[in-house]
């Protein structure tokens, strides 16, 4: 059974670890070993994810199965040039499940837990960037509801890379 909790700051290294694994697992086959490293470096280092953490326009909900996290998931509620026209957005920033967990209820329960949230924040909209080439996730998200409104640039490491804007309407 999966239990959602929203995520503390000391929850720091946990969730640093976790994004670490499962960003490589999910992309470490399509980028050089350079840009991945980089990315990693960037993004998932415990200060950077402790900042995140205490950054109150930000909320992590991690999906436990008895007491091992097995997903978890970044809402962002700070403004980004690429969405200016959507109404009262909030961006899933991150949503992810460890590999043995993919298929298993991790996803479903985590974005369930994103649509509650942002319809307790009154948002209008939710929307997140995908990479062009993930297409289980481009699935997972339609299956949700979400649509493609545009594209923006995400690097990992050195290598700009085209992903997917999908909103959809609260």
């Amino acid at each position: 059974m999966i239990i959602t909790r929203y995520g503390t700051t000391a929850d720091a290294e946990l969730l640093a670890a976790i994004s670490r694994q499962t960003f490589y697992d999910s992309f470490a086959a399509q980028n050089t070993p350079e840009n991945m490293q980089k990315h990693l470096d960037d993004y998932y280092a415990v200060s950077k994810i402790e900042k995140e953490l205490a950054d109150e326009l930000n909320t992590f909900i991690l999906a436990c199965e008895e007491e091992k996290i097995m997903g978890y998931t970044k809402l962002n509620e700070h403004s980004k040039p690429e969405v200016k026209t959507l109404t009262r957005p909030i961006e899933i920033e991150r949503i992810y499940a460890v590999k043995e967990a993919i298929g298993k209820g991790v996803g479903a329960a985590l974005m369930q837990q994103c649509l509650n949230i942002a319809a307790e924040k009154q948002k209008a909209t939710i929307w997140l960037g995908v990479w062009e080439h993930n297409q289980r996730a481009i699935e997972f998200y339609r299956k949700w509801g979400f649509q493609k409104f545009g594209e923006h640039v995400f690097e990992v490491g050195n290598d700009p890379q085209t992903d997917w804007l999908m909103k959809k309407s609260l």
